[in-house]
């Protein structure tokens, strides 16, 4: 599964390699490689391969449903799929296996697409690496030393090893656009509600989280968003009416280095600093600008919200989940016991500062540019990096350009461009205001035309 999707759909619908063939090649590739990066923690190869056969039909009659028809995917562990497990990192969920697919699974089935298997998570993904009580730890392509970040990171490191063609996953404060920027993919969250979202796990981050997705350029990207975005009257949030792409004109665009005084890794500084540069240098109307909004707000919103989420889980699950549960799950849920209701209702106001502060940004300004991520990747078992740039970090210090997003709904996306010398990715990320998905979209690409990602690298199965 080295090439891209786009690629792949062009070889399918000419006849040059067969659904099954894709198949195939992908789950030798897991075979021979996912030993040592622990991507997938559950496979469906006869789920699989009937629906690889249903495509090939489909293909040779030519009457493919779609261009993702016979396109090997995988599929976070925290979204559900039907007869296949669901442990969302859990040993409480062990055994939990959903009778229904989350809609932008079936959405996905709709399509053609054929689910390879699950990726691994962080316990109920609210942490910045992957690793768990009954999985393990997940590594990096680039360096299995190295993690390639979370609550994604499964899903990433499989596309970034070609095990699979692209990957679901989920963004509840950077989750996909982080491990996109460690592994060297397109990281892609979208507004709130564009992707709606029923019959999955509780959202203990209220509307924070968006199902998005992993891919290997902009263009895998839009085929992966346009199979699983539309409105559904279950899911109110996506009934929005959402913005009209512009024309491929300058953009006004923020440039934003750094979040008050946090540390940032020299080299993810530089390389963002040199895309601002570029992007002024072909006429885009660059502003570098300070942090604009309240981070404490920020930091006491993402608190309040992930802690009470976790507590509550736990209470209405009668101790299924919290009573096998980690020891950081468990510190959550200690932490969220402490909170409110008024607490709980003054982090919702803030929320709702926050969404009214950037839509007021958003009224003299196209996009905004940050890094993604503010250090490179770290150690596989180690939570976060303790430092950064040479100043001692926290648990969140490496994740602080993305979380913003999804307090705000906004959509966001993770491109690569650069290599560290100790030869490590670099990604840089494009916010846009809400419901202008359409639009980031198109810039990305025509981003991404000029400047033409670092090459993944070439794994071979070890003799």
């Amino acid at each position: 599964m080295e090439e891209e999707i786009t690629a792949l759909a062009a070889s399918l619908k000419k006849g040059a390699i067969t659904a099954e063939a894709l198949l195939d090649r992908s789950l030798d590739r897991i075979r021979q490689l996912d030993g040592e990066l622990n991507t997938f923690v559950a496979l469906d190869e006869a789920g699989a391969r009937a629906a690889a056969k249903a495509s090939d039909r489909r293909l040779a009659a030519g009457k493919p449903l779609s261009p993702l028809d016979g396109i090997p995917l995988s599929v976070k562990d925290s979204i559900l799929v039907a007869g296949m497990p669901a442990t969302w990192g859990s040993r409480g969920l062990a055994d939990f296996r959903p009778e229904k697919d989350e809609l932008p699974v079936a959405r996905l089935r709709a399509a053609g697409a054929v689910i390879v298997g699950k990726t691994n998570v962080p316990e109920l993904t609210l942490e910045g690496y992957t690793k768990n009580d009954l999985f393990g730890v997940t590594r990096n392509p680039w360096d299995r030393r190295m993690t390639p970040g979370g609550s994604s990171g499964g899903a990433a490191a499989g596309v970034a090893a070609g095990l699979v063609a692209g990957a679901i996953g989920t963004d509840g404060g950077g989750s996909i656009r982080r491990p996109a920027s460690h592994t060297g993919l397109v990281g892609w969250k979208p507004s709130v509600g564009a992707i709606p979202r029923i019959d999955g796990f509780p959202a203990i981050l209220t509307d924070f989280e968006t199902i998005g997705t992993l891919a290997r350029s902009v263009s895998d990207t839009l085929l992966l968003d346009a199979a699983m975005r539309g409105p559904d009257v279950r899911d109110r949030r996506s009934l929005y009416a959402a913005a009209p792409s512009w024309p491929d004109r300058p953009r006004r665009i923020l440039y934003v280095p750094r979040f008050g005084t946090a540390p940032v890794d020299p080299e993810v500084a530089a390389a963002t600093a040199a895309v601002a540069r570029d992007l002024a240098a072909a006429g885009h109307e660059v502003e570098e600008g300070e942090v604009f909004f309240d981070l404490d707000d920020a930091g006491r919103v993402w608190q309040v919200v992930s802690r009470a989420g976790v507590a509550w889980l736990f209470e209405r699950d009668n101790g299924r989940i919290g009573g096998s549960a980690g020891a950081a799950a468990r510190a959550m849920a200690a932490d969220g016991r402490k909170f409110t209701g008024a607490d709980y209702i003054d982090a919702l106001e803030r929320v709702a500062a926050l969404r009214r502060g950037v839509a007021e940004l958003f009224a003299g300004i196209d996009l905004i540019l940050t890094p993604t991520a503010a250090a490179l990747p770290w150690p596989a078992e180690v939570p976060y990096p303790d430092q950064i740039a040479g100043r001692p970090a926290g648990p969140r210090d490496h994740a602080i350009f993305t979380g913003f997003v999804n307090i705000t709904g906004l959509p966001a996306i993770s491109l690569p461009v650069a290599v560290s010398a100790s030869r490590l990715p670099i990604g840089v990320q494009f916010v846009a205001g809400f419901g202008s998905d359409a639009d980031l979209l198109a810039f990305s690409h025509s981003f991404s035309a000029r400047h033409p990602a670092p090459a993944l690298p070439q794994l071979e199965p070890t003799p």
